[in-house]
């Protein structure tokens, strides 16, 4: 009905307008739908254009959420090829980054932003060359970093330009995190070599610094009998579907929570009873525990009567076709208390150290220098054999 009453009270109602109200209706509750189709007459009644591709810029919110209008409009008109999607993370994205570099004090602060010029050109280069480029989340830890830097240069040393850091500020900054100064020490020796080439600095002052400690993997793993405990949960026990497919998937097929969170149904073959996990190379077979944990799953997704095509769907993702926010995904396994990157990591160590590490590298679409961190710096006891000398 308000559907009804928008297309006559406007002189020329877009032709998807119906459709766009039978998908709200069958997505969302009706009061729900009435609201956000009063809202967009709101904007179909304005002096602005209505152009497809204009309304969704306009109805899209400002801040970390593009609204929930925004997000079904983006979904009805990319479908239909009306709209392009809009770049809402790329622009959340500029904000956080932003934010970084605002938080660098004042007079180290140009220094900052250039460098995070120049890590985008970066990324940029590597997209046009086909080789592998810097994910958001890396560009943002990577100028926390040196934003951490220029504030304990200001604040404890007293030091206002970049040229004045020295060896000496270096290590003290890299002594406050021990157990990060490999990560940080790496992030510095890159912008003090994207600084010298600008002659910001004469001198690079990590020039000579080691990063202390072994290279190899130094995470935490789990138990035998516990992961004994957690098989039995996720196949025997009324765990939430969610839990069970991240958790089965983790523990026997080293599957990371982003591997999980895009797995979609299209991925999933039921005669070979094979997914497909992204960046892997190879379809991952699965065993009839994790066959049956995954199906419970699309069940359980069935029953929320989604249109979404990934396998996990929540509350908010199963009006819209994006998959479940990162947040979520890395809560699923609150309730048994182990994190999914511990299962994952139990998994690779287990397979490193007792196959060819080229050949887990080749199956997980992994690095070489990536799967070696797991290998073992010592032999099992167990493996060598006794001795036995003359008496």
């Amino acid at each position: 009905m308000t559907a009804t009453n928008l297309q006559e009270r406007l002189t020329d109602p877009p032709l998807w307008l119906g459709d766009f109200a039978g998908h709200l209706a069958a997505r969302h509750c009706a009061s729900r739908a009435c609201t956000m189709i009063s809202t967009l007459g709101r904007l179909l009644e304005d002096e602005h254009p209505n152009h497809p591709q204009a309304l969704l810029e306009r109805a899209r919110r400002p801040g970390r959420s593009m609204g929930s209008l925004a997000r079904a409009l983006e979904d009805f008109l990319t479908q239909r090829a009306l709209a392009l999607p809009t770049n809402h993370a790329h622009q959340l994205a500029a904000g956080r980054r932003q934010r970084r570099i605002d938080d660098a004090p004042l007079p180290l602060r140009p220094q900052v932003h250039a460098f995070s010029d120049s890590l985008l050109r970066a990324r940029e280069r590597a997209l046009r060359a086909g080789t592998l480029s810097r994910a958001d989340i890396t560009i943002e830890a990577t100028l926390a970093i040196v934003r951490d830097l220029a504030r304990f240069l200001v604040d404890q040393r007293g030091k206002q330009d970049w040229a004045l850091a020295d060896v000496h500020d270096v290590e003290v900054f890299l002594a406050t995190q021990p157990k990060a100064r490999q990560r940080r020490l790496t992030v510095l020796r890159q912008f003090f070599r994207f600084a010298r080439s600008g002659k910001v600095v004469l001198v690079d002052p990590t020039r000579g610094l080691k990063a202390k400690g072994p290279s190899g993997f130094r995470g935490s793993t789990v138990a035998v009998d516990q992961q004994r405990q957690l098989f039995r949960r996720w196949t025997t026990t009324d765990a939430h579907p969610h839990e069970a497919v991240l958790g089965m998937l983790a523990l026997l097929h080293a599957a990371s929570s982003s591997e999980v969170r895009h797995l979609r149904v299209d991925d999933i073959h039921p005669i070979n009873r094979t997914i497909h996990l992204v960046k892997r190379p190879h379809p991952v077979p699965m065993d009839p525990a994790s066959w049956s944990v995954l199906q419970r799953c699309l069940v359980h997704r069935e029953s929320q009567a989604t249109d979404n095509p990934h396998v996990i769907v929540t509350k908010i993702t199963k009006s819209g076709r994006s998959a479940a926010s990162t947040a979520y995904i890395s809560h699923i396994l609150d309730p048994c208390g182990v994190p999914p990157r511990t299962l994952r990591c139990t998994r690779l160590a287990d397979l490193v150290n007792t196959l060819d590490p080229k050949l887990v590298a080749a199956t997980f679409g992994m690095d070489p220098e990536g799967v070696m961190i797991y290998l073992a710096d010592h032999v099992d006891a167990g493996r060598i054999p006794t001795s036995t000398k003359p008496q």
